[in-house]
């Protein structure tokens, strides 16, 4: 991690409940206290709930195309890369930016997340898997105890 910067990433789905989606906001709010820059897309829901929350921020929008590395990330991670059609590619590899940084040397120090299922699935489920390959914590507020357990983690 760069010296003196501390990262997370705060994504979800697009069809995050509005309690959650401001709860993220808020989130984003508290972690920003504590010197924390988030990383997030621009998806509208959970990554538009943590940006309203958060001045300090890297927004990777996934319209622009990435760096080569990230290409080797979608078709690891991924479950089907080849049925991936090449905007569905370019969402896939700002995941791995998200969670590793612009030119992959810079992971995140955990991971705020809702998905549907409590798990890591959709499109936030690609940057879930490139983090737990890489033993970065998430917390999923779906799962009961989730906010407890960031909490402890950041103040640890």
């Amino acid at each position: 991690m760069t010296a003196n910067k501390k990262y997370y990433v705060g994504i979800g789905s697009r069809e995050s409940p509005q309690d959650v989606l401001d709860l993220m906001t808020r989130v984003a709010k508290g972690l920003e206290k504590k010197r924390y820059r988030l990383r997030s897309g621009d998806a509208l829901g959970a990554d538009r709930a943590f940006q309203s929350g958060a001045t300090h921020k890297d927004i990777f929008p996934g319209k622009e195309t990435s760096p080569l590395w990230t290409n080797v990330f979608t078709d690891f991670f991924h479950p089907n890369p080849s049925a991936l059609k090449d905007y569905g590619r370019k969402l896939m590899n700002r995941n791995a930016m998200q969670i590793l940084g612009r030119w992959g040397d810079n992971p995140v120090d955990f991971v705020v997340c809702w998905t549907k299922d409590g798990k890591a699935s959709g499109g936030t489920g690609h940057a879930l898997r490139i983090a737990e390959y890489y033993n970065i914590p998430v917390f999923n507020l779906k799962n009961e105890g989730a906010l407890n357990d960031l909490k402890e983690f950041i103040n640890g």
